[in-house]
């Protein structure tokens, strides 16, 4: 069995229970609602405890609970650019404020990166009278280059 043959299996149940991811993480509890919808999509690994609520919620087997639990091939993107239009603005954001995102980060807190590892993510829904705003905030530990 291939971790995608969970995902497609986690899907099919959301589909056919009528669930929500903001329903999901709730179900499955334990971290951010964005970690566990990474999780369930084979982004991110659960804990034995939510992998176990996540089989109970999805009808999941005991081979599909572990891989739940496994360390994943991470990177889902089918092609590069994205062909998805709402993937792909994300690729259009970096290749647009990539170099600004850097020279900013750089200047204010010298040569290094921002952690994908060390992370946060938090995502909400703006009510504006011309269209509703997406709003997501990203915040990453600052990991310095060192010499050596």
């Amino acid at each position: 069995m291939k971790r995608s043959d969970v995902t497609d299996k986690i899907l099919s149940a959301k589909r056919m229970k009528g669930l929500s991811w903001k329903e999901i993480g709730a179900a499955v509890g334990g971290m951010s609602p964005i970690l566990v919808c990474a999780a369930c999509l084979g982004q991110m690994k659960m804990t034995p405890a939510q992998a176990d609520k996540a089989a109970t919620l999805f009808g999941l087997g005991q081979e599909e609970t572990l891989l739940l639990q496994e360390i994943p091939y991470r990177g889902s993107l089918l092609s590069v650019p994205p062909t998805d239009p709402l993937v792909y603005r994300f690729y259009e954001l970096v290749q647009v404020y990539g170099t600004t995102w850097k020279e900013l980060i750089q200047e204010e807190f010298g040569d290094g990166i921002m952690s994908a590892i060390d992370f946060d993510m938090v995502m909400e829904r703006l009510p504006d009278p011309k269209g509703d705003r997406v709003k997501i905030t990203m915040s990453g530990k600052f990991l310095p280059y060192k010499t050596y």
